[in-house]
């Protein structure tokens, strides 16, 4: 095997960068004898959360090989597409289903459905929408950077802020209507009107509704009630806490306008959807995921999680100066993030400064900083043990801004400083 890797590199002209040598997922961000070297680049211990920039999330480490055996074999796109989407609707109880590029590959292709059917001569006039239904509605506390997902389809946004402006805003020209299911910190506002009386409205004057559920996971159940109330489209992640690949999703709902997604994205080639190309390693990656996904016991994962967040709160607050509490769990889902707040005149440490020492240091450590002040840790989907090494980075940055003397030095390997468990 490591004589097979380094003909393999020699063939790249890459043997001169060193020795790789693979290691499991759980301890590549901690190993710095992995690919990546490669090219210099250096993985992150992830605090942040499933954020696309930083990857997301990471595959089930059994999707590796199947994959890889995906990219062996020569199939029929559309064949395949329809042999898992009817296991993918059956998962979800929704009428039929499709792998996308993400939930906003998603997106674009459903509105694109919306305004299209099945009409050969439409799909091939997007973004043109002259003579076609040309109108979104979406409720202003909805408006977000991905709804850009929507308007690639060329449509014209109106925005509702009450139940009387939805009633006055649709008509012959509204196409669809999109509704963000859940997002981060969506605890802090209401929607005005709730998806329940949008569906009914949709289905009186004639219109279908997308809910962006890319948020709304964990537990999988959230998406199965949304296919239970004959929800018209529904696009999710694959590549967050489905732990597919991060370049995969979901568009379920209604077979009419699953058919007519599928006419407006790849392999067809005069569509709007055509770059939004899904690979068949990808579609066999994200129905494996979504199988076991399915299927997951989402309480033990919780509590897995609370008590990473109790030990990191725990061991935060012994800290002098450091105020630690959770921010509220978004209305959909329960992620358990700690706002780390302190006085950057007394210990001479901003928040800017904290999280540019953890992410150049050993491990590299990604995190939020808060909008106000302080640093926020989104403790979701972490190996075991990512806790203990975020507590003992945050002890020494903290330290060394006291000046304290007895402290280790950031360069020391790093079983060496996992000794720092006193302040």
């Amino acid at each position: 095997m490591a004589t097979s890797r380094r003909r393999l590199l020699k063939s790249f002209s890459l043997a001169s960068l060193g020795r790789y040598c693979p290691v499991p997922a759980a301890a590549a961000s901690k190993r710095s004898d992995n690919i990546y070297q490669l090219l210099g680049v250096r993985p992150l211990m992830n605090f942040r959360g499933t954020h696309t920039a930083i990857g997301a999330s990471k595959q089930w480490p059994e999707l590796h090989e199947a994959m890889a055996e995906a990219a062996r074999y020569y199939v029929d796109l559309d064949e395949l597409q329809d042999k898992i989407g009817v296991r993918l609707a059956s998962l979800i109880g929704s009428e039929s289903a499709m792998v996308t590029t993400g939930a906003a590959g998603a997106i674009t292709l459903g509105t694109c459905a919306c305004l299209t059917g099945a009409d050969q001569k439409k799909i091939r006039r997007l973004p043109d929408l002259t003579g076609m239904k040309s109108e979104v509605v979406i409720q202003k506390v909805h408006r977000n950077s991905y709804d850009h997902a929507v308007r690639n389809a060329g449509v014209r946004i109106v925005e509702v802020e009450n139940r009387a402006q939805l009633l006055n805003a649709v008509g012959d020209q509204t196409a669809m209507m999109y509704y963000l299911g859940g997002t981060t910190g969506d605890w802090a506002w209401a929607t005005p009107v709730a998806l329940e009386e949008c569906l009914a409205l949709g289905r009186k004057v004639g219109f279908p509704i997308l809910v962006d559920a890319a948020n709304m996971l964990p537990p999988w159940g959230n998406v199965c009630k949304l296919a239970a109330l004959k929800t018209d489209l529904i696009c999710v992640s694959g590549g967050k806490h489905v732990r597919g690949p991060q370049c995969s999703g979901i568009l379920a709902g209604r077979k009419d306008l699953i058919v007519a997604a599928r006419l407006n994205s790849n392999p067809h080639s005069d569509a709007l959807g055509r770059p939004l190309k899904v690979g068949r390693e990808e579609m066999i990656g994200l129905w494996l995921a979504t199988e076991k996904y399915a299927k997951l016991d989402f309480a033990r994962l919780d509590r897995q999680s609370f008590e990473q967040a109790e030990y990191l709160m725990g061991g935060l607050r012994k800290v002098p100066g450091l105020k630690v509490n959770y921010v509220p769990h978004d209305r959909t889902r329960r992620v358990y993030r700690l706002l780390v707040e302190w006085d950057e005149q007394e210990l001479g440490l901003t928040d800017a400064e904290c999280e540019r020492q953890l992410l150049d240091g050993d491990p590299r450590i990604a995190v939020l900083r808060n909008e106000a002040q302080g640093i926020i840790l989104t403790v979701f989907m972490n190996d075991p043990g990512d806790e203990r090494l975020l507590l003992a980075r945050m002890k020494q940055i903290l330290s060394v801004s006291h000046g304290c003397g007895g402290c280790e030095p950031a360069t020391m390997p790093l079983a060496s400083r996992l000794r720092l468990t006193q302040w």
